[in-house]
């Protein structure tokens, strides 16, 4: 590639679910799946919230993180791929849900803590974090992480977008709600990554790989969307890893289309 062509980046999104309490498992679950990836060209995986804990924040918030961190950073560096993962992150007292970037020698990048805590398990053991996502390259794509909760708040997408960032690798945890009084739940949490996730990659104008759990629990619906509000590749419900390819004409492309990031509502404030 030379300077003036614009990238690509193959990512795949592992739709898998966690073994609460059971890490070894976990680990070598997605390092199967790692090694799957880049046997498809997958050149940067996303995995869900909290995976190798497994999803229940009050069980796992006292997991070791470090450690995971480092079979984490061994197993980018092993299958030679990216990798986004989730873990929780103890620091002075307090504990966070974090996300890392691994490169494909294992080097953390980035770490971010989820700023949108959600319901109150995860507020009773969790601190919000209160840093914006730091925005780094990665293979000619400027990339950013957010967590689960905060991507359904539209001001925290387009914050990340203004930060720079091209793609914003988001793993969560979105579980299917059970009927009440014999009825459907009112709301139906599939419609997060069919519509509500879309929607932010279109009015900030940038890529969301969003990695969540699978079913019977949770909502499954794992997608890669784009610019123009498209899901380029999306799984059902069930364990799958979902491959599409990122180019970066497409946001180039929609940017020079409709100019969402340039407007601001501070005139009518």
């Amino acid at each position: 590639m030379t300077p003036a062509e614009p990238a690509r980046l193959r990512v795949g999104i592992l739709q898998a679910t966690g073994v609460v309490g059971d890490p070894h498992h976990n680990l070598a679950a997605l390092e199967k799946a790692a090694h799957t990836a880049r046997s498809r060209g997958v050149q940067l995986l996303v995995t869900p919230e909290l995976f190798v804990s497994g999803y229940d924040p009050v069980a796992v918030a006292d997991d070791d993180g470090h450690e995971q961190r480092r079979s984490l950073a061994g197993i980018a560096r092993a299958a030679g791929l990216a990798l986004v993962a989730s873990t929780v992150d103890r620091r002075h007292g307090e504990r966070f849900v974090s996300a890392s970037l691994f490169d494909g020698d294992g080097l953390e990048l980035t770490r971010y803590h989820k700023a949108h805590l959600f319901g109150p398990a995860e507020h009773a053991v969790f601190t919000p974090g209160g840093e914006r996502p730091r925005v780094v390259p990665l293979h000619g794509v400027r990339v950013a992480l957010g967590l689960c909760f905060d991507v359904e708040f539209p001001e925290f997408t387009r914050a990340v977008a203004r930060s720079g960032a091209e793609l914003l690798c988001v793993p969560t945890a979105v579980p299917l709600r059970p009927p009440a009084d014999g009825r459907p739940a009112p709301f139906d949490t599939r419609l997060v990554p069919a519509m509500v996730v879309p929607t932010r990659a279109l009015e900030s104008q940038l890529f969301i790989a969003y990695a969540n759990h699978a079913g019977p629990g949770f909502a499954g619906l794992s997608c890669l969307s784009d610019p123009y509000g498209r899901r380029v590749a999306a799984g059902e419900s069930d364990e799958e890893l979902v491959v599409a390819d990122l180019d970066r004409r497409t946001l180039l492309d929609a940017r020079r289309d409709t100019d969402y990031l340039s407007s601001s509502l501070s005139s009518l404030i």
